[in-house]
């Protein structure tokens, strides 16, 4: 191997080269992996948060398995993007319940205090890029989520209810109902 005088290097060096560049793809996996959380049976891979967008808003990668129903819920803080990359959601969104279905390469603005449900509603998985604008959500995902350590959930995703509530609480958010629930989403509280 030739080095930038145009002479060869020692093996040596090129073995030092080779460890060096394992070591840097190592560590750019392992920081991908403390990005990586599981949370209510979903994974979720923080891309960008807020130190990386000065506040203005995270992105997140979320892998729902299939069947997953997201509880009803409001943001009270910031708007969120669900742009889907694979499977079908259906969404059900303001105080109607308005029901949108979203198949890869659509999308849905779901204005902050506007109370909503998502569902994986087709027999495969979905995966779907979130945008949360200000930043807020990829920091309730670091608090509340579990680790992420290998390509199998954790054998307990569970989450400590009181802790959920009041971490979402703190961030703005409320959560309307269980999983699966569709309830009349007039009967959320007033924006705080």
């Amino acid at each position: 191997m030739k080095g930038d005088n145009g002479h060869s290097r020692p093996l040596q060096m090129q073995q030092s080269d080779s460890r060096e560049g394992e070591a840097a793809n190592r560590s750019k996996l392992e920081n991908s992996m403390r990005n990586s959380y599981w949370l209510g049976g979903t994974r979720l891979y923080i891309i960008e948060g807020h130190t990386d967008t000065g506040g203005l808003y995270d992105l997140v990668e979320a892998w729902f398995p299939s069947g997953a129903q997201v509880s009803p819920h409001v943001h009270r803080r910031y708007d969120e993007q669900i742009y889907v990359l694979d499977g079908e959601f259906t969404v059900w969104t303001g105080k109607r319940a308005h029901k949108t279905a979203l198949r890869p390469g659509n999308d849905i603005i779901i204005p902050a205090g506007t109370p909503h449900a998502v569902h994986v509603t087709r027999s495969g998985p979905g995966r779907a890029l979130v945008v949360a604008s200000p930043s807020a959500f990829a920091r309730l995902i670091a608090q509340i989520g579990t680790p992420d350590e290998g390509e199998q959930p954790p054998s307990s995703t569970a989450t400590e209810t009181d802790l959920l509530l009041r971490l979402s609480a703190e961030a703005g958010d409320e959560i309307l109902g269980p999983p699966g629930a569709l309830p009349d989403f007039r009967q959320s509280s007033a924006p705080k």
